[in-house]
């Protein structure tokens, strides 16, 4: 018995993959060390990056004398109000949308997730990408949802391409009543977006089925194109087509903001009144779970977005970070095709955003972490930021020898 007051054990559940793997990489003392698993941004020195406009900001506000007040339920109205615009661009209806700040997009999807549960029911089905970021189907399944891992295939791993007939082909067989989870941009894990037909085509089909509830999941707007203005395109069309739905915004990796949780949850409504009476709600799960959003994060990104001179430095920066990541995504492939690395590895660099899937086995993956102390999930997905001009030709020869040395390996990418 593992408290007096429950009459049944407490079985331990594993700890979470992702975090797990980061543990094991900070306790590891080998010099070549390379953490590819955690999704956050690293400079080419392999060092955690703080954007410079974030220490302009920060700078600045300590030099002021700021209240450590309270603030709202739905948060900072500077900031959700800059953080909807730049989602969802300065022609969006806005009368319509509700906006609150939530602690990053995990806690934006888990508001939204309360919210469905409510008014959906807990049996509802809740379909995600295959593959997709493990935590979605946790997130609703944490939130009281029984069926929250189903999943729609999303992309051809012969390809490396988005299986976009199949992604149809599974959108049409959903039930009545169900939620469906986007990923807007720069898609995690695999780095595969739909293009502007593709979104065009999911919007008419969910036009047509307006049972099911979307969520958008945007963590990554700027990190796809190196533009905030291209990566929104899914959310915009989804727009022109007049479709409902919820929009989970996260700042930490477009800005660096980690740690200290700033987000939104948006929900695109009928009309002003729907969107009145749909935060009423969302603001009654805010305060039952943390009263309200902290404020220091948001003060920044307020700023920021707030400031035309502090965002153009922004979205300089951001472009910069992305670039960085592409150059790193050459560099891995053009390593491993000089080491005449068995298989096919144009898939690198044709996937966009901070991660790429490589298509190694659970075994190749197991070996990279064992033997050469380079840190990878079991599905093969790296953090191409955690690549650098001195690490990256190790990785590559890492990652040669694994490939070779299971002589059961096939390129299936």
């Amino acid at each position: 018995m593992s408290l007096n007051f429950i009459d049944k054990p407490i079985e331990t559940i594993p700890l979470d993959p992702i975090f797990d793997l980061s543990q094991r990489y900070k306790e590891d003392q080998h010099p070549k060390k390379v953490d590819l698993g955690v999704g956050a941004y690293r400079s080419n020195d392999g060092k955690p990056y703080l954007l410079r406009v974030v220490k302009e900001v920060e700078k600045q506000l300590a030099s002021e004398e700021i209240p450590k007040e309270y603030l709202s339920i739905d948060g900072m109205k500077d900031f959700t109000t800059a953080a909807s615009r730049l989602l969802y661009g300065s022609g969006a209806p806005f009368d319509r949308i509700y906006t609150m700040q939530t602690l990053s997009g995990t806690g934006g999807i888990r508001m939204a997730a309360e919210f469905l549960c409510r008014f959906m029911g807990p049996a509802t089905p809740v379909y995600s990408s295959d593959p997709t970021w493990p935590n979605h189907p946790n997130i609703f399944a944490q939130a009281g949802f029984s069926n929250a891992k189903n999943t729609y295939r999303y992309f051809d791993q012969e390809k490396n391409t988005v299986a976009f007939t199949e992604l149809m082909e599974d959108l049409k067989k959903i039930p009545q009543k169900a939620i469906l989870i986007l990923q807007v941009c720069a898609h995690n894990p695999t780095g595969a977006d739909m293009s502007a037909a593709q979104w065009n085509t999911v919007a008419e089909f969910l036009k047509q089925r307006k049972d099911i509830a979307v969520l958008m999941d945007c963590a990554y707007q700027g990190y796809a194109s190196g533009d905030v203005n291209k990566d929104n395109l899914s959310v915009r069309i989804f727009l022109k087509h007049s479709l409902h739905f919820f929009s989970a915004q996260s700042f930490a990796k477009n800005m660096g903001l980690y740690g200290e949780r700033v987000g939104c949850l948006s929900v695109v409504c009928k009309d002003s009144h729907a969107a009145q009476a749909v935060g009423s709600h969302l603001r009654a799960f805010a305060r039952a779970s943390y009263s309200n959003p902290p404020s220091h994060g948001a003060r920044i990104v307020s700023r920021i977005l707030n400031n035309e001179s502090l965002k153009r430095k922004w979205m300089l920066e951001l472009k910069e970070m992305s670039q960085r990541i592409k150059l790193m995504r050459l560099s891995l492939r053009s390593e491993l095709e000089k080491l005449h690395t068995p298989g096919c590895w144009k898939h690198i660099t044709q996937q966009i955003g901070m991660f790429s899937l490589l298509g190694l086995t659970g075994m190749q993956c197991d070996r990279l972490v064992k033997k050469h102390h380079i840190y990878i999930t079991k599905k093969s997905r790296i953090s191409v930021a955690g690549l650098n001009t001195s690490n990256v030709k190790y990785v590559a020869i890492a990652i040669n020898e694994v490939v070779r040395h299971f002589s059961n390996y096939k390129a299936h990418i």
